[in-house]
Order: structure tokens, then sequence, then C-alpha cells
């Protein structure tokens, strides 16, 4: 082969490559949805349309509680609103490379707990994160036990498992942009999203 056809044909090879090596990974999601057996963050129904809004949503995409989707809400269980002020100041932190739940943010768990055992019919998604160290699969296990972590924590506290979903987010969803401990320590969280489910589901 001619060494102009070789390296016509190398050129778009290693395009391609640097390319697909480049990508984000999709979040990890963790539990399957209770009754449908989709693991996915991609369900659907659930999906924003280029304007913003859900499917069966108003203009402003707020449905009948005044919930807001979010582009997040991609990744929130079909035939459920996502509420994420609800639990903001209950977020749990965690310390650097670990994945338990520290005695000081147990009392965040037993409040979120007593919510939704007065609201039966919600559910809740929690949100695992990490900071910018490490690798982003490493990060992405991270966020994985810590979510875990947090939905045994809540199971215990007498929330039901099929109530409770979740979700790594690895380090791609900083809280707090920033290189130093400061920032660091907002970004090792779990954050707890408040789950409603739709007029008429």
């Amino acid at each position: 082969m001619k060494r102009s056809n070789f390296l016509s044909l190398l050129l778009p090879a290693l395009l391609l490559a640097s390319a697909v090596s480049g990508c984000k990974k999709t979040p990890v999601t963790i539990t399957p949805i209770p009754g449908t057996g989709q693991v996915g963050p991609e369900r659907p129904g659930n999906m924003i349309t280029p304007g913003g809004t859900l499917p069966g949503g108003n203009a402003s995409g707020a449905d009948a509680q005044g919930n807001q989707p979010l582009s997040d809400d991609r990744d929130i269980p079909a035939g459920f609103s996502a509420n994420r002020d609800q639990f903001k100041e209950q977020t749990i932190y965690f310390d650097y490379d670990r994945a338990v739940v520290k005695d000081s943010e147990k009392g965040k768990v037993t409040g979120v707990a007593s919510f939704l055992k007065n609201e039966a019919a919600t559910h809740v998604q929690i949100e695992g994160h990490c900071d910018e160290r490490g690798t982003e699969e490493y990060n992405r296990a991270l966020g994985e036990r810590r979510a875990l972590a947090i939905r045994e924590a809540l199971s215990a506290a007498g929330v039901a498992a099929d109530r409770i979903h979740t979700i790594s987010y690895g380090e791609d969803k900083p809280a707090v942009q920033g290189h130093d401990e400061g920032s660091w320590s907002k970004n090792r969280r779990g954050e707890f999203i408040l789950l409603r489910p739709k007029a008429g589901q």
C-alpha cells in the first residue's frame, strides 16, 4: 500500500479514537426502579423536551406541586417529578475518600426519614458526588458507595427500600467550583431529591 493511501486511512481512525475516548460517561444508576427492571438513566416518558419542559408539563415546566424540572430530571424515575429544594439543608457531607455517614450527619438522615414516613406516596433519590481528585472511574464508584451508605442509613431509619433510588455522578457535578479543601469538602456529598408521583400516576 502506498504511503499516502495509508496516511489517508490512518488519520480518520485516529480522529475517531480520540473523539470516543474524550466522551464523558453517563451517570451510573445503581438501583432499578421497582416494577420496571430499568436501571439506565434514560427512562421513557421522562425526557426533557427541547423547550425545557417534561412531556405533559406546563409552559414553565412546573407541575401541580410547583416542582421544577431541571436538566438532571432525565435521571429521575419515570412517573415522578423532582423537588430539589425540599432537602437542600439535609445534604450529607463525607470525609476525603470515605463513604461512611458520620455521626454528625445522621440527624439529617433522620429528618429525611421522618418526612418520608409522613408522606407515604413520596420516594427519594440519593445522588452520590465526589471532589475532583482521583480518576473518573474511581470517583464514580466512590459516589456509588456514598449513595448506598446513605440508602442503608435511611432504610435503617424506617424508610422502605423500594422508595429509595440511588445514582452516582462521581466528580461530574461539583456543588462548588474551586481546587482547594474548602471547595472539595462541599463536593464530597450525598444529596436527597424528593420524588412525588405525577398527577394521574
